[in-house]
């Protein structure tokens, strides 16, 4: 499928404040703190969303699996970071969801790592071993999946939860090997205290892959479209302010209490273009992806991703 243009793409021309009052949307965010997750709550802080008359309630879960619940079930109206297989799977068992933007595209921001005296040296020794991912239908989900095959390899995948809570446990010598993102282990890396056995670019085909989304409800797309199209405009000028304003790295280092994440790791893991609402690539290739890993039994129909990703097209 070809390059799709974003709902997000629409929605530059959005009005000044004044035009409307202040309206509410909730988001539900996987894992809080992530760089890729941040500009809604380091755009709240600087007053963006405000000036584009939203109040943002956000909700942070364990990974992409609760964050589609919270969407699914209309508990939020915006549904942040949803890996793309977990997407199609929630949508082909009759999710009333839609795919508004691209949260990441290509996957250099998730990697794998063991403690420092493991006898395990890369991801080629993890057959047999219990190997950590977020939650169900997540990126990371697919991520120890597609390492496995790369690798030809046999590991004990593992859903457990947040970045902190996977340290917690692989540090604990309950999971061999631990799923996280650069925000989180800096620190443990630059001391020494882990290692790194994988990252996720190291699959080339999932390089040009849209891995994560952005979605929303039906309902919520057609009850909220314009607060849809603020809520983009406002994004798009958080993102910019993420990467040009050494003021809104301090408030997203402050916020998320990640001292050893600076802007050569950001520009390192996070390219900004790779985080562009208006990107969408590589979805068939992430659809054949599902069917093999088993997320879904069979492609969705072009009348199936048309109903999913037809907000793209507006």
């Amino acid at each position: 499928m070809k390059i799709l243009k974003g709902l997000a793409l629409t929605f530059a021309l959005a009005t000044s404040s004044a035009a409307f009052a202040i309206d509410t949307l909730t988001l539900a965010i996987g894992q809080r703190g992530t760089w890729e997750n941040a500009a809604p709550e380091v755009g709240q802080r600087l007053g963006i969303f405000e000036k584009h008359g939203l109040k943002l309630e956000i909700l942070y879960t364990q990974g992409a699996g609760e964050t589609l619940q919270a969407v699914i079930s209309n508990s939020a109206d915006l549904g942040l970071g949803v890996g793309t297989p977990g997407v199609l799977s929630a949508f082909a068992k009759g999710a009333p969801i839609r795919a508004l933007a691209n949260g990441m595209t290509g996957a250099s921001d998730l990697l794998w790592y063991v403690p420092a005296n493991s006898p395990l040296q890369s991801f080629k020794d993890v057959s047999g071993k219990t190997v950590a991912y977020s939650t169900n239908g997540s990126s990371s989900n697919q991520g120890v999946l597609a390492l496995a095959k790369l690798y030809g390899v046999t590991p004990r995948p593992v859903a457990t939860g947040s970045p902190p809570s996977t340290f917690t446990q692989v540090m604990s010598g309950q999971i061999d090997v631990g799923w996280s993102v650069p925000t989180f282990v800096a620190a443990a890396l630059k001391e020494k205290r882990i290692r790194m056995v994988a990252r996720l670019n190291d699959v080339p085909s999932l390089r040009g892959q849209t891995v994560r989304l952005t979605i929303t409800s039906a309902r919520a797309l057609a009850q909220k479209e314009d607060q849809l199209k603020r809520f983009f405009a406002a994004y798009a000028e958080s993102m910019d302010r993420m990467y040009a304003d050494p003021a809104a790295m301090k408030v997203y280092v402050e916020w998320a209490k990640v001292p050893d994440f600076d802007a050569s790791l950001r520009d390192q893991f996070y390219p900004k273009d790779k985080l562009s609402p208006n990107l969408l690539s590589g979805i068939r290739e992430v659809m054949d992806d599902a069917v093999s890993m088993k997320f879904i039994p069979k492609p969705l129909t072009d009348a199936q991703l048309k109903e999913l990703f037809g907000s793209y097209q507006k």
